[in-house]
């Protein structure tokens, strides 16, 4: 059929009636070839044994068919992954007696969450799914763009989607400008890692002890099951040369700006703590070694900045950072993090850090909770910006190999954009990518090695 649809279009539709299609989940499981390297539950010891957990999950449905899962867009590379949902129980893994309870919570309706790729760095990966429709709507739209061969609605019949067959994108895919778009989840990423590292071990619901008792579960405080993990393979060279593993390279493309090549070049909150504050005890000046962001919930303890030597270079990360660090820390009012907070809609944040701007004593329970609630917002507002303006056009450059018409760009090497634009900093991998300015962004492109399962996936599988 001339003039398909592309693959990005099946997906949306996929997306917009995914609560009326159910996918064979035997099918996609038996034609399955993983991306990522098959980790297996358990830890080793010193000799490399394999040591259990003492719980394991069983499906609660063991049925042949899934609710279809909700696609998401890789955010550097041409990757579409189809997460499913899938209902378990814990059971003994001795005996296969169910924990019903932990901690006060009843956990007999816990989720599983698996992966599959269904493109992998702009090919793709499952070739068809195997599916039934219940919604008649969404079997004359799929029936319209052609990708369904059945005269009439039956929704007891089972449907062969070809997926293979299908362009990835769009010939006439049009994408907006990514001006200000890096700085906007810099900010966001720097406040999200400073949140995040007051919360490590806090939990706006359950106290110290349920959170121990979550641990011993192998449940995180949001009840997520959290089972330890290791590779299959002890020895990567032995691995590789008998066939279990083998090798791909992938392509990354990264939005920067012209000072930072991309997010990954962000510091750690506590790491950024370490290297450009000091922790001290207010009451005896005791400097306090490793500061952390957890220990600022003591109110004896303040920070200042460190006397840095004159051989720490201050790069222009350490200036994004810094700002926002001090502006937080209360060492520079700057308003920084006010903006962020109210552009997101952190409306609690905000009112308990004025609060404490003019001397209020907060307590720890209504500033944890004030943290979870604005570290909500912070990851949905850049979930947004990735989904909307980012991943489809990392998805196009992918799949294409090129810019979109609309963003005339000339390729530049990592030794020009360097000479360019010195400020910015390379990997390895970087070092040998292609450049592209683009208004105040930089778009890299470049290759890295990844290593995959080359079994087929067995049914407990996660990628």
């Amino acid at each position: 059929m001339e003039n398909k649809i592309s693959l990005v279009e099946l997906i949306e539709i996929f997306g917009q009636y995914r609560h009326n299609i159910i996918v064979n989940i035997n099918d996609l499981q038996e034609h399955y070839q993983r991306t990522g390297i098959k980790r297996i539950k358990g830890v080793r010891n010193e000799n490399g044994e394999l040591l259990q957990p003492w719980l394991q999950t069983e499906y609660i449905d063991n049925a042949e068919y899934v609710g279809m899962g909700e696609f998401h867009f890789n955010r550097n590379t041409a990757t579409i992954n189809m997460l499913i949902k899938r209902k378990v129980k814990l059971t003994k893994f001795e005996d296969q007696t169910p924990t019903l309870e932990v901690a006060g919570l009843l956990v007999n309706d816990l989720n599983s969450f698996n992966n599959y790729t269904i493109v992998s760095d702009g090919k793709i990966n499952v070739k068809s799914l195997q599916v039934k429709i219940s919604s008649k709507k969404a079997f004359d739209l799929l029936k319209q763009k052609g990708v369904l061969d059945a005269k009439d609605f039956d929704f007891s019949a089972e449907h062969n989607i070809q997926l293979d067959n299908l362009p990835l994108v769009a010939a006439d895919s049009r994408y907006s400008s990514i001006d200000g778009l890096f700085n906007q989840l810099a900010e966001i990423k720097i406040l999200t890692s400073i949140i995040s590292a007051h919360l490590k071990k806090e939990s706006d619901i359950f106290i110290d002890a349920q959170l121990d008792e979550f641990q011993k579960h192998y449940l995180s405080k949001n009840i997520y099951i959290n089972f330890p993990t290791t590779n299959e393979y002890t020895d990567i060279d032995k691995a590789l040369f008998n066939g279990t593993l083998d090798s791909r390279l992938s392509y990354k493309i990264d939005i920067g700006n012209q000072d930072i090549l991309n997010l990954r070049k962000l510091h750690s909150a506590n790491s950024f703590l370490n290297r450009m504050y000091r922790l001290y005890d207010k009451t005896t000046g005791e400097i306090i070694m490793k500061p952390s962001f957890e220990m600022s919930f003591n109110e004896n303890l303040a920070f200042r900045h460190r006397l840095l030597s004159s051989r720490t270079k201050i790069t222009k990360v350490d200036e994004l950072m810094k700002a926002i660090f001090d502006d937080f820390l209360g060492l520079e009012k700057n308003g920084i993090v006010i903006n962020i907070l109210t552009k997101v809609g952190a409306d609690s944040l905000v009112q308990l850090l004025q609060d404490k701007q003019t001397g209020k004593q907060i307590s720890k329970e209504e500033m944890v909770a004030a943290f979870t609630t604005a570290n909500n917002k912070l990851e949905e507002y850049a979930a947004k910006i990735y989904q909307d303006k980012i991943s489809p056009l990392v998805f196009y450059i992918g799949c294409t190999g090129i810019l979109p018409e609309q963003m005339q760009a000339k390729a530049m090497t990592a030794e020009e954009a360097a000479t360019k634009y010195p400020n910015l900093q390379f990997s390895k991998n970087e070092q040998q990518g292609t450049f592209f300015a683009v208004g105040d962004s930089i778009i890299s492109i470049y290759t890295k090695t990844e290593y995959y399962s080359k079994k087929v996936a067995t049914l407990n599988h996660s990628s």
